[in-house]
């Protein structure tokens, strides 16, 4: 059972490491890099300014720690107990995968700690927001961003799933520590309103709309 799994795994990791090109490759890339993610980050940040301090604090702590337990579960824990070797580390995969820009990524691959980190962010934001626009502009942005690691070679769907569960579940139970908390220590919750969720909503577009054009100038 766990080798046909495996089986399919490679196999749809390959069809979609396959679908490369000169354009593909610089999307793809971009949406990968760590720095992508910035202007989410600032519109996030503007929003919180904008709520009472002692939310705005509470938030980016439990967000910090969010990251944090997604991080060492996964990559911290996880995959030195399993010790999966990266599709792109793999030699029976050596003259099978498409490599990037030369980038093959550490050692071993699940679980994806890419795709822990942006669940655990998107799952907590959309608890704090609680917007369908934030939500689904998050969830999208940190799908992307998942597909982009097996694009790259650098991850198997597999390691991808078992990152969404770390992430989903490190958001939801830091979540749970929040609403605690402010229930503790009577912090409120945060305001949030139409103008906040567009302004989410807006930097994920513009976000899109940059790296498809930079993709495309480096492709010209």
């Amino acid at each position: 059972m766990l080798d046909y799994l495996n089986d399919i795994d490679t196999e749809v990791l390959l069809a979609i490491n396959g679908l490369h090109g000169t354009f593909q490759d610089a999307f793809w890339w971009l949406i990968s890099a760590k720095w992508a993610s910035v202007l989410l980050v600032l519109a996030f940040v503007w929003i919180l300014l904008h709520q009472n301090r002692r939310h705005a604090l509470l938030t980016v702590a439990m967000l910090v720690l969010a990251f944090v337990l997604a991080d060492q579960i996964s990559s911290g824990l996880i995959k030195h107990l399993v010790e999966r070797l990266r599709p792109s580390q793999d030699p029976s995969l050596d003259n099978m995968i498409h490599i990037v820009n030369n980038y093959r990524g550490g050692k071993f691959g699940f679980v994806s700690s890419h795709a822990a980190n942006s669940f655990a962010a998107a799952t907590l934001i959309a608890l704090v927001m609680r917007h369908k626009a934030v939500t689904f502009s998050l969830f999208t942005w940190a799908v992307l961003q998942c597909y982009s690691r097996v694009y790259l070679g650098v991850h198997y769907p597999g390691d991808i799933l078992g990152g969404i569960i770390v992430g989903v579940l490190s958001g939801w139970l830091v979540w749970c520590l929040m609403r605690w908390l402010q229930r503790r220590f009577n912090i409120s919750s945060g305001n949030y309103g139409r103008p906040d969720a567009v302004v989410m909503a807006s930097s994920f577009a513009v976000t899109i709309i940059g790296l498809l054009t930079t993709a495309l100038s480096q492709t010209l």
